[in-house]
């Protein structure tokens, strides 16, 4: 079974031959993960920017954050070397449930490990070693894509240099909770679920495409669905709100799997950085790493007060805020201001690095690395 709807020809296939072990429990005996770079890596392996895609996303970035990509924007090729890949239980490219189970011979299916955000990270820490990062100057990303970034800066802290996590939370809501199981009961509803053993060909897709629907309707606001649509007909008895819906669940089915769509929010259900590590807030409070928490004022899947506890708990956060009628999704739309928030990051950071080579090398020059040692 194959979706190849963004997924760009220039991914990469990265083959692991060694055993994935899952957080939850479980193991598989090999694993692929696709990917997509931008650049080129310095010979200290430190010029790295991690880009983290959000539920359905894939590696190719530059299609659906292309306008942050370019010479003096938060992606630029000219200094960076940028990697995006597509997180484990996906099903671009990445071993997911629609994967071959070598074992069987048969596509994992519901079989396929219950995986986490953490699981999802240390599978792009194995495939940023083999590509030599030795060092990850900023992880970004948005919703699910920063929840992997909060969770990259939890369990590798001396690995990265900061982090963007983009209108997401600390830990998964029962509000999105909630709201996420009402999308999976959506697809169990459909007679092809079969409990997750469905045939090719005969798949879920009215499920998955009313569980698309529901999400839709999340990732937007009130004022942004009334200022598009209001009440406006396509025609006698059917709104164009109704049809828009309709047309984003078909777009869906075409696309993805109801498995890895089920696996897949689940894996944010258990979302939590303070998961077997103690308090919530004092986890958060650990976190010195530098940090530009962005809320986005109309946000009611992850609403503005979630990203000002993060940046209020972390002691090296910054808050700023995306306002937008556009809801959850400003972070794929309004992508203008997006970018000059992140760059004035960027630019704050590197500004303050250069003050403090100077500082050391006024203070005591004796103690500076090479250059060639310097990673």
């Amino acid at each position: 079974m194959k979706y190849k709807t963004y997924f760009s020809d220039k991914t990469i296939i990265a083959h692991f031959s060694e055993p994935f072990h899952f957080e939850l429990g479980g193991r598989i005996n090999e694993f692929k993960v696709a990917y997509r770079t931008w650049g080129k890596l310095n010979q200290q392996g430190t010029n790295v920017i991690l880009i983290c895609h959000a539920l359905t996303g894939s590696a190719d970035a530059d299609i659906w954050w292309g306008d942050l990509f370019g010479e003096g924007k938060t992606f630029d090729p000219s200094k960076d070397f940028i990697v995006c890949s597509n997180v484990l239980g996906s099903c671009y490219g990445t071993t997911g449930p629609i994967s071959i189970n070598s074992e069987t011979g048969q596509p994992y299916g519901p079989l396929f490990p219950q995986f986490t955000i953490r699981d999802m990270v240390h599978a792009q820490h194995q495939l940023l070693t083999r590509l030599g990062v030795k060092h990850l100057k900023m992880v970004i990303g948005g919703s699910l894509g920063g929840m992997q970034v909060l969770e990259w800066g939890k369990t590798y802290p001396e690995f990265v240099g900061s982090i963007v996590p983009i209108a997401t939370s600390g830990r998964h809501s029962a509000w999105c909770i909630g709201l996420s199981e009402s999308q999976r009961q959506a697809i169990y509803a459909d007679p092809n679920w079969k409990n997750g053993y469905y045939e090719f060909g005969k798949e879920p897709k009215d499920g998955l495409s009313v569980a698309r629907t529901i999400a839709m309707c999340t990732y937007r606001s009130r004022a942004s669905y009334q200022t598009r649509f209001a009440r406006s007909e396509r025609q006698k008895g059917e709104f164009n709100v109704e049809s828009y819906l309709r047309y984003q669940g078909e777009k869906m089915i075409e696309r993805f799997d109801a498995n890895a769509y089920v696996k897949l929010t689940k894996a944010m259900d258990t979302h939590d950085i303070s998961r077997g590590r103690g308090d919530y807030a004092e986890c958060l409070e650990q976190m010195t790493i530098p940090a530009l928490v962005i809320a986005i004022s109309t946000d009611i899947l992850y609403p503005q007060e979630e990203q000002e506890e993060i940046a209020r708990l972390m002691p090296n956060a910054t808050l700023d805020i995306l306002y937008s009628s556009h809801g959850h999704d400003t972070f794929l739309i309004e992508m203008d201001s997006l970018n000059l928030l992140v760059t004035s990051f960027q630019n704050k950071l590197a500004q303050e690095s250069v003050l403090g080579d100077k500082a050391i090398s006024t203070s005591n020059p004796q103690t500076l690395p090479s250059p060639e040692v310097n990673i």
